[in-house]
């Protein structure tokens, strides 16, 4: 029988040994899937951009000789990139995990859904839709963990619609629209369809059903409702069948959830941990960088200022040069105490704030010099002693494994949801905590950059 291109194919199971392979558009969303794919089972790996194949060229690890592993997660700086940029970049890494023998991509992208009429969502799905031989893609951003449900085709975040939500006031990418399947057709030339929660609740024969019923009108993209992590672990043994799937951390964890039930014969224990990346929380001198302007991040940023946490804000109106800037604030940092607090150096500030900087400087000059000075204050921070990095928001965590030249890195245990500690490859003595901004209670930062007993060898 042949297929047309719009047909559902559940008999394409992904069996054997074959990794399932992960791209994801941020550095922070990649920690969360990476650890929510870690938690259902699998044994995890998370390399911050595309490796090098024979690591030969680059400072970064031979991939030729990974250690055991069950998922590859690559981690991309392309959610707010151009959308040429960010599609090459995603081809580059489906390469990369198909030379690894990767039998199934998932393209995981935000909770809240950040895109534009221009993407990237839908330009990066359709391009690894055409590269996979994808014919229907389910997908979802539900991530019932992190407050965020899909219902009748709407994203609703914290209990609230993602129009009505914080993200309506997002400075790159406001929300102001909840209705998934218009903000999904608005970025591509593909039919987007949608599997309501009665259906989802029927089951999973259920499911690849209405996903076959979906392609065979001509739909490439199946949006399927989720409000429970029962509902994404159906969702999951569905997607068993498709070569491409796309969301949040909640399907990804389905879908972990569906490879552990399908090898073992039986369903896994949540959270089993390996040797490998089971190390518990690190120790040693800590500092807090954050960029992110999220009301979250805005919200344990006051924790921090309330305990009486050293601060210092990265003015880049005041000083418009990455250099200067970074070098003013690692100044700042020689004159604390050696065995003080940790302290938190941030660009984050409230919407009204952020736009004046915005206008002055230019959106994409103010967000480069401010990912060009917290890089080099990360370098610093490190030189100076500092073994623990909070890094907060997508693009600063991006700047801050970039600069310490992390390419590679095993999971360790969480601090919170979805916000696990990352060690990288080749035993290098630094922890980073990579959180997105919307992530974690307001204490979060507080505590992760909690006072070690080793002071800081500032010498």
């Amino acid at each position: 029988m042949t297929l047309s291109r719009n047909t559902h194919r559940p008999t394409d199971r992904t069996r054997g040994t074959a990794p399932l392979g992960v791209i994801a558009d941020d550095f922070t969303g990649a920690t969360d899937v990476a650890v929510a794919l870690r938690r259902a089972g699998l044994r995890t790996l998370l390399f911050f951009g595309v490796p090098d194949r024979t690591g030969q060229e680059t400072h970064e690890p031979d991939t030729s000789h990974l250690p055991g592993h069950e998922a590859l997660v690559v981690a991309l700086k392309s959610r707010m990139a151009p959308p040429s940029d960010a599609v090459a970049s995603s081809l580059r890494a489906l390469d990369w995990l198909r030379g690894q023998g990767a039998g199934q991509i998932y393209f995981k992208f935000c909770s809240t859904f950040d895109s534009t009429p221009r993407g990237n969502i839908g330009p990066v799905l359709d391009r690894l839709a055409e590269a996979t031989g994808a014919d229907t893609v389910p997908l979802t951003p539900s991530s019932p963990e992190h407050l965020r449900t899909q219902y009748q085709g709407c994203l609703f975040v914290d209990d609230k619609l993602l129009g009505e939500s914080h993200m309506r006031d997002h400075p790159v990418t406001p929300m102001t629209d909840s209705y998934l399947p218009r903000l999904l057709r608005a970025q591509t030339r593909e039919k987007v369809a949608l599997i309501g929660l009665g259906t989802v609740r029927e089951g999973g024969a259920a499911v690849r059903e209405a996903l076959a019923a979906a392609g065979a009108r001509g739909a490439r993209y199946v949006l399927a409702d989720g409000i429970d992590e029962s509902d994404l672990r159906t969702l999951g043994r569905a997607a068993l069948g498709s070569p491409l799937v796309a969301g949040a951390a909640g399907l990804a964890a389905g879908l972990a959830h569906a490879y552990a039930e399908e090898r073992t014969g039986r369903t896994p224990r949540a959270g089993r941990d390996t040797t490998a990346d089971a190390s518990g929380p690190p120790g040693g001198p800590a500092a807090v960088l954050s960029g992110s302007c999220s009301h979250r991040t805005l919200e344990q940023l006051a924790v921090l200022a309330d305990a009486g946490r050293p601060g210092y804000r990265l003015d880049p109106v005041a000083t418009p040069d990455a250099v200067a800037l970074a070098e003013a604030a690692l100044a700042w940092y020689d004159t604390l105490p050696a065995n003080g607090d940790a302290p938190v150096i941030y660009s984050s500030a409230a919407p009204e704030t952020l736009r004046d900087t915005q206008r002055a400087l230019g959106v994409e000059r103010s967000a480069a010099l401010l990912e060009e000075a917290t890089g080099r204050i990360a370098t610093g921070l490190v030189e100076r002693g500092v073994r623990r990095l909070v890094a907060a928001g997508g693009e600063t965590s991006g700047a801050v494994v970039a600069a310490l030249g992390v390419t590679g890195a095993h999971v360790g245990a969480e601090a919170a949801r979805g916000v696990p500690w990352i060690h990288p490859l080749g035993g290098h003595p630094l922890a980073l905590l990579l959180k997105s901004g919307n992530f974690g209670d307001p204490g979060l930062l507080l505590d992760a950059s909690a006072s070690s007993a080793e002071p800081a060898d500032r010498t």
